[in-house]
């Protein structure tokens, strides 16, 4: 009864744990898009922090800068993923909505915010395959376009 018991607290406890990390799809009406935008900017700061890292180990080949070089690509490569579940699983899935192409205003920025999601998740890809700082300064860059589109139309709208 007691393995049971601690099976089922187990499976809760995982289950619980997850809603820290994506959100829901109900839609549940709670969303926090400046937080989003905050864990981006976040994110993006641990890349940079990886790839300088990595630069910096790659200079030595001992076997302790290796272990710390596939610690800090695996570093990375964790933040991009949690970037690009942000912009599917957050703004793509449930924040920028289709719009009436009739509507040529909202429907221009709707597709602004398309494009600007597009390039952020496609700069993300190339922070995994790359160290090269570049590809950060072009992310914030982004991120910041896509920041004043969408909080243009979305800002305290939920």
């Amino acid at each position: 009864m007691k393995k049971k018991l601690l099976g089922i607290l187990a499976v809760f406890l995982l289950l619980n744990s997850q809603k820290s990390f994506a959100h829901c799809e109900i839609p549940c009406g709670i969303y926090n898009d400046e937080l989003r935008i905050h864990l981006i900017e976040e994110y993006i700061d641990t890349i940079e922090k990886s790839m300088i890292a990595i630069q910096e180990l790659s200079k030595n080949r001992d076997p302790l800068s290796i272990n710390q070089i596939v610690r800090w690509v695996d570093n990375k490569e964790e933040h991009a993923k949690k970037i690009q579940n942000i912009i599917w699983q957050y703004f793509f899935t449930q924040r920028v909505k289709p719009v009436n192409p009739e509507d040529k205003a909202r429907y221009e920025a709707y597709l602004k915010k398309l494009e600007l999601l597009n390039r952020l998740n496609f700069l993300v890809m190339k922070s995994k395959q790359s160290v090269d700082t570049k590809v950060v300064k072009e992310m914030r860059k982004v991120l910041s376009e896509f920041e004043k589109v969408y909080f243009k139309v979305e800002k305290h709208k939920h």
